[in-house]
């Protein structure tokens, strides 16, 4: 992904600047997959001393979501839409977070993409002392929800073949309104990475996963793009309304093609 903006790491400095002096302000970098969010989120903790924290690192277990497929709806198996994330644990992480003393250790959890399960404790990173900050980086922190003409129609052929009758985008949809609402509510602030489109996160996400083989973006397998074009279909509903304006923040910057920002709006 490179190096992020100097301008907008400058950005989230001032942001935390503005926050509250008796705790750790609690800052969410939100923005489509390959937006650039976890590198300016991380970027931004190493220099102002900050902690950083992936909503990805607090999916769900896979048996927790096993559980939510039999009981829900199947398409919950799959890790990334609103409901697979345990923010119980990220609250419980913030409060310690925010209560550490100088030679405290907290453990930040993390998750194992390849095995599709959270690892052991005994492999999570440690932060020591009490951060300057909290930033989180997030896809759907600060969406707002839809309506019910909003939902009605299936958006991709992931919602038309496997969520036929809508059961799992409006349960969805009721933790964006519910659980992930009450979360933003206890933010400090909102920073939203906007993409230009949706277009363009397939070609971000592909260069993601390029990057992480060590390949040209373009020598990318045919079959590795496929499956992630078919991946973001879990994201697109939510994605596309963020993009639309259906998002609470308190600063948006706008990105070309290249995640260069264009235009910041408070």
């Amino acid at each position: 992904m490179g190096r992020p903006n100097p301008a907008l790491v400058e950005l989230v400095g001032q942001m935390i600047a503005d926050g509250p002096e008796n705790r750790p302000p609690l800052i969410a970098v939100v923005g489509a997959q390959g937006s650039g969010k976890t590198t300016l989120a991380r970027a931004a903790a190493d220099r102002f001393g900050a902690v950083q924290i992936s909503l990805d690192d607090l999916y769900r277990t896979r048996a927790e979501r096993e559980a939510m497929a039999r009981e829900v709806h199947p398409l919950f198996v799959t890790r990334g839409p609103p409901g697979t994330h345990d923010l119980a644990l990220g609250q419980r992480l913030i409060g310690d977070l925010s209560a550490a003393g100088p030679d405290d250790e907290t453990r930040i959890p993390a998750f194992d993409k390849r095995g599709d399960d959270r690892r052991p404790v005994s492999e999570w990173r440690v932060f020591r002392g009490r951060p300057a900050a909290i930033l989180i980086d997030a896809w759907c922190l600060g969406a707002r929800p839809g309506d019910a003409a909003d939902l009605a129609e299936p958006v991709n052929t992931l919602e038309r073949e496997r969520d036929p009758d809508g059961v799992w985008r409006r349960a969805v949809d009721g933790f964006v309104a519910g659980a992930y609402a009450d979360f933003v509510a206890g933010l400090d602030a909102v920073l939203f990475l906007q993409a230009p489109g949706f277009d363009v996160v397939l070609d971000w996400r592909c260069q993601q996963e390029a990057d992480l083989l060590g390949v040209a973006p373009d020598a990318l397998p045919p079959p590795e793009r496929a499956r992630i074009a078919g991946f973001i279909q879990y994201f697109e509903r939510i994605t596309r309304r963020m993009l639309a304006g259906g998002v609470q923040a308190d600063v948006t910057v706008k990105l070309d093609r290249n995640r260069q920002p264009v235009s910041i709006a408070r």
